[in-house]
């Protein structure tokens, strides 16, 4: 009996395993995309264009810093995105994934497999509102 209710409290080990792989693949893909920010905003972007008339050199000039900036923050929220699916992978390896932090209820399945990072329940992000 106590091992049936142990499943409803949390996600089988199977089930972390599924989570494990996409949550692995997820930052790969996040780390690849990371490194083309940063490669693109660190890069000078100089395509020798010295010999345009100056309109157009100040006018490239402030778009190039606009999209380094962009650039800059996209890669922030990458990074951030990074920190939480590996917070989320601790999560499984303390078998404590998938469990919603207010409600203490499982998350729904459907819902960590397009957030794997999620902490909170939909019950419970409503409750915020």
């Amino acid at each position: 009996m106590a091992q049936q209710e142990d499943i409803k409290v949390r996600y089988s080990d199977k089930d972390l395993e599924e989570f494990r792989e996409l949550i692995e693949q997820k930052i790969e893909k996040a780390k690849s995309h990371l490194e083309l920010l940063k490669s693109s905003y660190m890069n000078d972007g100089n395509n020798g264009t010295d010999d345009t008339s100056p309109t157009f050199k100040a006018f490239e000039e402030g778009s190039e810093t606009m999209s380094k900036e962009a650039n800059t923050q996209l890669a922030i929220r990458q990074e951030k995105f990074i920190r939480d699916l590996k917070n989320a992978l601790l999560r499984i390896e303390n078998k404590t994934y998938g469990i919603c932090r207010v409600t203490g209820k499982l998350i729904n399945k459907e819902r960590l497999k397009l957030v794997p990072h999620a902490t909170l329940s939909i019950e419970a992000k409503n409750m915020q509102k």
